[in-house]
């Protein structure tokens, strides 16, 4: 009888070496360590600075209506014996709110997808 030759054994490797580190990220969150606490507050940063941008984007928009409408011809145009500057201040606003919000809301998801991601949830 024969002994035929065995293969030589290979190290197989079912993920990177990189899993070790995002647990350890996930920990650093769960506990509230130094590290932790800064991951958290740059995402209360990023949300702070989001909600700032959007807001600041509205009242410049809605702050620069009474100047249109006072240097414009809306001030004094009527539509169905309304004032067009009623009726922009009335109904026009809320799909301008409406759209900031859905803004909003998507950029706000995304910056807590992208740490989710860094902390490997």
């Amino acid at each position: 009888m024969t002994n035929p030759q065995r293969p030589s054994r290979e190290r197989v490797v079912l993920a990177e070496r990189r899993g070790a580190r995002l647990v350890r990220t996930r920990v650093e969150v769960a506990e509230q360590t130094e590290v932790g606490a800064a991951m958290i507050g740059g995402l209360i940063r990023a949300q702070f600075g989001l909600a700032v941008r959007v807001g600041l984007v509205v009242v410049g928009v809605l702050g620069a209506l009474p100047l249109l409408f006072a240097l414009g011809p809306l001030g004094s145009a009527e539509l169905l014996g309304v004032r067009v500057s009623w009726a922009l201040l009335g109904v026009a606003v809320y799909p301008l709110l409406f759209a900031a919000g859905l803004v909003y809301v998507r950029l706000a998801e995304r910056n807590e997808q992208d740490f989710g991601e860094l902390t490997g949830d």
